[in-house]
């Protein structure tokens, strides 16, 4: 016999600006660096350079797009109707 399910857990909410912001700062600290090795930097690594410029615009998407997705959550949260 099956054990009955257990509920589910609350969820956690949390500051989604805190990982992003992190992730953000590391990708341009990683890209002055970077920039700041200059000609040292061989040519055949410098593809890090555009990701770091990736990792920052995903960065600034996230902290623009996800304010927008927190604001649609409620009206997409409701539990469907049943038409039965």
């Amino acid at each position: 016999m099956r054990k009955p399910r257990q509920p589910d857990p609350d969820v956690h909410e949390s500051d989604y600006r805190v990982p992003a912001s992190i992730g953000t700062l590391a990708w341009t600290v990683a890209l002055v660096v970077l920039l700041a090795m200059g000609d040292d930097l061989p040519s055949s690594e410098r593809w890090w350079i555009g990701v770091c410029v990736t990792g920052i615009a995903l960065g600034v998407f996230g902290f623009l797009y996800i304010p927008r997705l927190l604001r649609k959550r409620p009206a997409s949260a409701a539990p469907p109707s049943d038409t039965h």
